[in-house]
């Protein structure tokens, strides 16, 4: 079954309907130039009420250790390290909290994809994005997808995500060329004001699972 992370969520509702939903992640945003950024009041309070058997992920860009400590403590099961740390400061980080890590890889060409396997041998899941423009304040959650075609044929033994403006739309053309078995969503379950949709959300899952059964079928 291919596996769903939901990021970005700020409303128990939502939660609540991920789980029904049966998605396998949820993420938290702790960078202050997001919109969804949460701070660490709120996300605590969702975190307590978000269904044991979700992975709960909190994301981060370009952390020091301060913040890092400041949200050790709020239930998180993952972090998403989604700025620009370098090999070393992932291992640094990976020495000094107990936290399971996901690193994102913002790639555009092929030549994007050789820093994936040193990456992969500090980490325990890759999480393939669109690299952000020049001017684009957001490391991710811009809505803009990539070149699907240069992950085709890829076979990783470590596990991945799919991620870059994925929606109910595009979602199974992504799955047809990248053979992904995880995907990350945000920007494409939001309506014009940039709240998560519980309707957008179901459509999303449900194009997945119609993918699974087409595949089953055959």
């Amino acid at each position: 079954m291919i596996e769903i992370k939901l990021c970005g969520l700020k409303e128990p509702t939502h939660l609540k309907a991920a789980y029904n939903l049966g998605v396998k992640y949820v993420g938290f945003v702790f960078f202050e130039n997001s919109k969804r950024f949460l701070n660490n009041e709120t996300a605590k309070s969702l975190i307590s009420h978000t269904h044991p058997n979700i992975i709960k992920v909190g994301l981060v860009v370009n952390p020091n250790d301060v913040l890092l400590k400041s949200i050790s403590d709020l239930g998180l099961d993952m972090i998403q390290l989604h700025g620009s740390e370098s090999v070393s400061r992932v291992k640094e980080i990976r020495s000094k909290f107990n936290f399971s890590l996901i690193k994102a890889i913002g790639v555009n060409d092929k030549n994007d994809l050789n820093q994936i396997k040193s990456y992969s041998e500090v980490v325990d899941q890759i999480l393939i994005d669109a690299k952000p423009s020049s001017v684009s304040s957001l490391p991710g959650g811009n809505g803009v997808k990539f070149d699907w075609k240069i992950l085709k044929n890829k076979t990783w033994r470590f596990p991945w995500f799919l991620a870059g403006g994925l929606n109910e739309k595009n979602v199974t053309k992504a799955l047809m060329i990248t053979k992904a078995k995880k995907v990350d969503l945000s920007s494409g379950v939001e309506d014009s004001s940039g709240r998560k949709c519980i309707s957008k959300i179901t459509s999303f899952v449900k194009k997945i699972r119609q993918y699974e059964d087409s595949l089953n079928a055959r």
